[in-house]
C-alpha cells in the first residue's frame, strides 16, 4: 500500500475518534474547539500533554516544564493526502502496523509495564516533579484505553506519596515545572472524586495568584529567574489551569489566563526565519544566555518547541469557540506546524535537538521532541486547525520514532536518544546533552503521541 493511502486512512480514522479517544479525562462543561476556519465545535472530553526535565529517571526542578490539557472528539480534517480511501484490505493491514508494527505488541502497555517493573515502588521514580508526572500522565492515557486497574493504582500510589490527607503537597512550587504534576492530580481526582485531590488541585491553582510575572503578564519560569519566560513553561502551567477551570467552574479566569500566556510567550519567543521558537526570553536581558539588545536565547531547542505546541493544543481543546484569543492561537499553531514541516529530517522523519541546525555534524535527532511534534501535528489535523496535507509529516515522524523503540533481551522496552533535562544554553550545550535511554521525558512524550495515534487502531 502506498504512503498516500496509508495517510488517507489515518486521517479518516482520526477524524472519527470516539469520545474516549482523547488524552485527558472528560471535563465538565465548556465548549469544544472550533476549526481554524470557524467551523463547528465539539464537546471536549480528554486529551494529552507532556513535560519533562532532569536526566534519567531522576526528578527535581531546574530544567524544563510540562503539563496536560483536555481533548475533545470528532472534528478536524478527514481527507487523505491523495483524497483516496480505497484499498480497504491493505489499509486495514497498514492501520494495524500503527498499533504494533506487525509484531503483535501493544507498545503503550509494553512501555507502561516495563517502567512499572523497573520502578516497582512508584515513589522510587523520584519526588514531586514533572518528569515522572509526564510518564504517569501518559500511563493514565493508556489506562483510559485499556482500563487496566494496575495502572491507575500505580499512578495513585505516586500521588499519595506526595499529597497528604489535607491536600498538602511536599514541594515549594517555585517553578512552573512544579505545576505540571497537577494534571496527574486531576487524573486521579476524576477517577476517585476524593476531596484530598481537589484540595491539592486548589493549592496549585491558588499558586498563580501570587506567581511573579513579566511586565506584559507572562509567568516567570521560576520565582528566582526574574523576567524569564521559557517555552517549556507553557506546557507546565497552562494545560493544568485550563483543565482545572473546566472541572471546578473557574473557566472564566482560566480561559483568559491560559490564552493570554500562549500569546505573550509566542510574542517573546517567535523566531523570524525558522518558523518555530527560541528556547527562552529574558525581559531585562541580563541572563547569561542573552543581552539587553537581544533578550531571547540564541537557539531553537526542539523540546521547548514541542512543549509549546502541546500546550497550545491542550488549551484549544477547552477554549470556547467565541473566545477572542482562540483565532490568534490557531494562527500561531498553524505557523508552528509549517515550521515543523520545514525543519523535519527528510531521511528519518524525526527532528534535531536544535531544530534548525540539521546540517551541523554535532547535532543529533532527539526522540522526545519528535514525539511531541508528531502528536501536535496529528491532533491539529484531527481538530481541523491545519490542512490534511500535513498528515504525511505526522505519519513519517511516527514511523521514525518507532525506529527508536525496541524490546530488550529481558523483555522490557527501550526508547533511545532522549535528551536529559535541559536548561538554556548555547549551541554546544544543547549538542552536548547526554542521550539517555528510557528517560521519563521520552517515555511520557511517546505514550502521549502513541495514544493519539491509537485512535486509528482497528
Amino acid at each position: 500500500m502506498n504512503v498516500s493511502k496509508w495517510v488517507a486512512l489515518l486521517l479518516l480514522l482520526l477524524a472519527s475518534c470516539s469520545d474516549d479517544d482523547g488524552v485527558l479525562p472528560a471535563n465538565t462543561g465548556g465548549q469544544g474547539p472550533a476549526s481554524a476556519t470557524g467551523g463547528s465545535t465539539s464537546t471536549p472530553t480528554t486529551s494529552g500533554s507532556v513535560g519533562g526535565a532532569a536526566g534519567g529517571g531522576g526528578t527535581g526542578s531546574g530544567g524544563e516544564s510540562g503539563s496536560v490539557g483536555m481533548a475533545g472528539s470528532g472534528g478536524g480534517g478527514s481527507a487523505g493526502a491523495d483524497g483516496s480511501d480505497s484499498g480497504s484490505a491493505d489499509a486495514s493491514a497498514d492501520a494495524g502496523r500503527i498499533c504494533d508494527r506487525g509484531g503483535g505488541t501493544d507498545w503503550g502497555k509494553a512501555v507502561v509495564d516495563s517502567t512499572m517493573k523497573r520502578f516497582s515502588d512508584p515513589s522510587s521514580m523520584g519526588g514531586w516533579g514533572y518528569q515522572p508526572a509526564l510518564f504517569l500522565h501518559g500511563a493514565y492515557l493508556v489506562y483510559r484505553r485499556t482500563h487496566d486497574a494496575r495502572y491507575l493504582s500505580y499512578i495513585k500510589r505516586w500521588i499519595d506519596a506526595h499529597v497528604d490527607a489535607n491536600g498538602g503537597i511536599d514541594d515549594t512550587l517555585s517553578w512552573l515545572d512544579d505545576i505540571m504534576p497537577g494534571n496527574v492530580v486531576l487524573d486521579v481526582y476524576q477517577e476517585t472524586k476524593d476531596d484530598k485531590y481537589k484540595a491539592a488541585a486548589d493549592r496549585l491553582r491558588k499558586r498563580f495568584d501570587t506567581f511573579p510575572r513579566t511586565s506584559d503578564g507572562g509567568f516567570w519560569h521560576n520565582t528566582g529567574y526574574a523576567g524569564q519566560t521559557w517555552g517549556d513553561g507553557v506546557f507546565m502551567s497552562c494545560p493544568f489551569l485550563a483543565r482545572y477551570g473546566q472541572i471546578f467552574g473557574d473557566a472564566a479566569y482560566t480561559n483568559d489566563e491560559t490564552s493570554k500566556q500562549l500569546v505573550v510567550y509566542h510574542d517573546h519567543l517567535k523566531h523570524p526565519t525558522n518558523g518555530t521558537h527560541y528556547h527562552a526570553w529574558d525581559e531585562q536581558g541580563d541572563a547569561s544566555w542573552t543581552t539587553p539588545a537581544i533578550l531571547h536565547s540564541a537557539e531553537s531547542w526542539c523540546r521547548a518547541v514541542g512543549w509549546y505546541g502541546m500546550g497550545a493544543i491542550e488549551v484549544l481543546e477547552v477554549l470556547p469557540a467565541n473566545h477572542p484569543s482562540r483565532a490568534p492561537i490557531v494562527t500561531i499553531l498553524q505557523g508552528l506546524v509549517e515550521g515543523f514541516k520545514k525543519n523535519q529530517d527528510p531521511a528519518t522523519g524525526r527532528w534535531f535537538q536544535v531544530i534548525d541546525k540539521g546540517s551541523d555534524p554535532g547535532n543529533w535527532l532527539e526522540t522526545s521532541c519528535s514525539a511531541m511534534l508528531s502528536y501536535t501535528i496529528a491532533r491539529a489535523i484531527q481538530r481541523g486547525y491545519v490542512a490534511a496535507t500535513y498528515a504525511d509529516v505526522a505519519a513519517k515522524a511516527y514511523q521514525g520514532i518507532m525506529q527508536k523503540v525496541s524490546l530488550g533481551s529481558d523483555g522490557l522496552t527501550n526508547i533511545t536518544d532522549i535528551s536529559i533535562g535541559t536548561s538554556v544554553g548555547n549551541l554546544a550545550y544543547y549538542f552536548g546533552r547526554p542521550r539517555a535511554t528510557n528517560d521519563f521525558h521520552g517515555l511520557g512524550a511517546f505514550l502521549i503521541m502513541l495514544e493519539q495515534f491509537a485512535a486509528s487502531c482497528p
